[in-house]
């Protein structure tokens, strides 16, 4: 379920047209994208998916939200293991690494966490089986053995609650079964000497009872990092994961489902390419990615070698997760109403270190500890009353999280640091949602959910003399804030005939306010920053034609966004402050549009495109020569204006016992900055990325060969970048070109 592995993120090139769609783009058509996103085989149309988005099992056509389903055929095919793979299929989806190959940051319509702090949650909220995950730390998930994934697009607070003002994304387990014995296995290989090997053992024990046990195995023995001080590489992997489940149904009436799931990392991640922003050139203006020579930071160093994943890095980058987590679920059908109740408990800890200065001086290196323990409990009654499909529940959970940062900033300070934390959150809810008739082709649905949350802090920053062990207090804040906060959604559905939805609707969500995790100088960066809300005005329609085998989809929406929460990187002194606070106002509009054609058998197209305006209002903020403010119509980070997936899978028997296919996909995102200033050099271009795929099946899908690639031309791009005030920065690029085999076999 969760992994720091951030390998396979979505590989860009530069290439064909770079503002818009053009015939190049075209012809690789796409990954569904939206309410597209559906499984097909040889010789039929286009599959009904049934999706849980709404809490209830229903078909993607008749529910009124911007869903995106990928099924376990598409996870697998398409390699989609990481949130940042999640980027690759969807547009209006950005996923951002904070540190190389780590802190995977989901950014949905331009709505996302402008923070790395693990004491702040994600503005998307992550579901896994049913449980929210609580801490920006356990966002680098990795997906394997799943049902499907279902990623919902604009404020789901209604039924998903807090901190989805964004959106919402499940991952959804595949469940034991009580059908039959069933097994599978996969063992691969590839570049950098990756092996990596999983499988799946599904047992009926009695006619009752059934147990479906699952795990991978990452090996990676070399990194594409390359640190020319240590004389080696960085970025190796060793990763085992687990999942044990039981599924007891001793009546059709009473299901009940346990999960235990673990993970165990012992990993690496990599560093920065650094630039230098102080001139040793008059006039010359840094930094100068295109001569780097006379670009230095305070020290006097710079790097001039093209390669981005090399430097002279002085500290080796350990990345170690321990995690266990339970889940119970339990339904139980009385017949005019489904009573649920999931009870979840995750014990997650982590530690890494950042090279965050990325010279070989020790200016700004952090060894990063964190632990988070919650728990969750949910309870809700479904049912269908005169038509009338309804839906109610309680909500309750509490979340500790414990963080404490060594660092140094010796070399340019004669300094350590220590930073430290802990916060504990209590959240409870009521909620509820219902579907009225008006009449045989028009539906009304309303929901309402009231949550009161209340959050403790205690920390701050501690500067330590080196040798002597002698703390010098710097920061330091004890509070607690409070919110009570409703959300709400309204929809008018209407249905023309069975294959054909146009809906309109309304929604707000809010995300909670927290505190800043970071080294700080002042108290003013501890003081607590407020909730953020979103409220979305959409409108959209889906459909099915020509006997099913063309699909399209299309929404426009409007945000309506206060008090969204940001950072501000900016240059104090000799040191850079930074403060999450509040921008009071921003807009957001766009497009999302998404089409799924299979214009002969075996041969499937997909499209998927995202248009995207959007402009934050004014906002103070601080320099060296005092307060400022930003006129209105900065852009919000990571949120380019146009994003483009493609997919294009044909298969076709080879012999009457073989089948073959080969699949070939894009994915396009235009220009986008990296934070709320829009620094012009904190700046991602244009991109494309292009993956492949070919495999030899037999007909029985019992054996696969499937040769893969990602990132086919190997370009690079930025992904992340930040100035850190000491006259230096860095920038991550997405990874280089990764490709391998997978062998595959079923049990039947």
């Amino acid at each position: 379920m969760l992994l720091p592995i951030t390998r396979r993120r979505d590989l860009r090139i530069t290439f064909c047209a770079p503002r818009a769609l053009t015939m190049c783009g075209l012809m690789l058509l796409a990954t569904p994208y939206g309410h597209a996103m559906t499984q097909t085989t040889v010789g039929t149309g286009i599959e009904t998916v049934v999706v849980t988005a709404e809490k209830r099992e229903e078909n993607i056509l008749n529910v009124g939200i911007n869903i995106t389903s990928l099924s376990a055929d598409e996870l697998r095919t398409s390699r989609i293991t990481t949130a940042t793979d999640l980027a690759t299929q969807i547009p209006n989806v950005d996923v951002k690494t904070n540190v190389p190959g780590a802190q995977q940051i989901i950014t949905v319509r331009g709505v996302g966490l402008d923070d790395f702090s693990s004491t702040n949650n994600s503005s998307v909220g992550v579901y896994v089986d049913d449980v929210f995950l609580a801490s920006f730390a356990e966002m680098d998930f990795n997906m394997y053995d799943l049902a499907r994934v279902e990623v919902l697009k604009g404020p789901q607070g209604t039924l998903y609650g807090r901190n989805s003002t964004a959106g919402a994304i499940n991952i959804i387990s595949a469940r034991p079964s009580l059908d039959g014995f069933a097994a599978n296995v996969s063992a691969g290989y590839g570049n950098y000497g990756t092996f990596e090997t999983d499988g799946m053992l599904n047992l009926p024990v009695t006619d009752t009872l059934a147990v479906r046990v699952a795990g991978k195995i990452v090996h990676q023995s070399d990194g594409y990092w390359f640190s020319r001080v240590l004389d080696r590489d960085l970025g190796r992997q060793s990763i085992f994961l687990g999942r044990a489940q039981a599924l007891w149904q001793p009546t059709s009436d009473l299901t009940v489902l346990f999960k235990l799931e673990g993970e165990h990392n012992r990993s690496e991640i990599g560093v920065g390419k650094f630039f230098g922003t102080i001139s040793t050139v008059a006039g010359e203006a840094c930094p100068d990615f295109s001569n780097p020579s006379h670009c230095v930071d305070s020290h006097g160093y710079t790097d001039t070698t093209p390669n981005k994943f090399e430097g002279d890095w002085n500290h080796l980058a350990p990345y170690d997760v321990n995690q266990w987590n339970g889940t119970l679920h339990i339904d139980n059908d009385f017949g005019w109403a489904t009573l649920t109740a999931i009870t979840g408990y995750i014990n997650f800890k982590r530690e890494f270190y950042i090279d965050a200065d990325a010279t070989p001086t020790s200016d700004a290196e952090f060894n990063q500890n964190d632990a988070v323990s919650q728990f969750s409990q949910e309870v809700r009654l479904a049912g269908d009353t005169s038509g009338i499909a309804w839906l109610g529940g309680l909500y309750y959970s509490w979340d500790r999280v414990h963080s404490y940062t060594p660092g140094t900033l010796v070399d340019s300070f004669g300094l350590d640091a220590f930073i430290e934390s802990r916060q504990i959150t209590n959240s409870a809810a009521v909620f509820g949602q219902a579907k009225w008739p008006l009449t045989d082709q028009l539906t009304l649905t309303t929901g309402l959910r009231l949550t009161y949350e209340d959050r403790s802090y205690i920390g701050g920053t501690d500067f330590v003399i080196p040798g002597l062990g002698i703390h010098i207090p710097a920061t330091h804040q004890d509070d607690k804030i409070f919110d009570r906060n409703v959300s709400w959604h309204g929809g008018l559905d209407y249905k023309p005939n069975d294959s054909t939805l146009l809906y309109i609707s309304i929604a707000r969500a809010t995300k909670s306010g927290g505190f800043f995790n970071g080294i700080t100088t002042q108290n003013e960066a501890l003081a607590p920053y407020k909730p953020e809300t979103l409220t979305d005005y959409e409108a959209g329609v889906k459909a099915q034609f020509f006997d099913n085998t063309l699909q399209v989809d299309g929404s426009a929406f409007y945000y309506d966004y206060t008090d969204l929460q940001a950072q501000t990187f900016t240059n104090v002194g000799a040191v850079s402050l930074i403060k999450l606070s509040n921008i009071h106002k921003a807009t957001i509009y766009g497009i999302d549009l998404g089409t799924t054609w299979i214009p002969v058998s075996g041969l499937t197209l997909r499209g998927g495109l995202g248009l995207l305006h959007t402009r934050l209002g004014n906002f103070p903020f601080a320099t060296a020569g005092g307060p400022l403010t930003m006129p209105v119509g900065n852009k919000l980070p990571d949120a380019p204006d146009v994003t483009f997936t493609g997919l294009s899978r044909y298969e076709h028997p080879l012999t009457d016992d073989y089948l073959g296919s080969i699949q070939f996909e894009a994915k396009y995102a235009d220009s986008s900055f990296k934070e709320a200033l829009n620094t012009p050099y904190l700046f991602t271009d244009q991109n494309w990325v292009f993956d492949g795929r070919i495999a030899v099946s037999t007909i029985d899908s019992n054996w696969e060969l499937a040769f893969w690639i990602k990132n086919i031309f190997d370009e690079q791009h930025v992904v992340t970048a930040t100035d850190d005030g000491l006259g230096m920065g860095y920038r991550i690029f997405n990874t280089p070109r990764t490709l391998g085999f997978t062998l595959s076999h079923k049990f039947e």
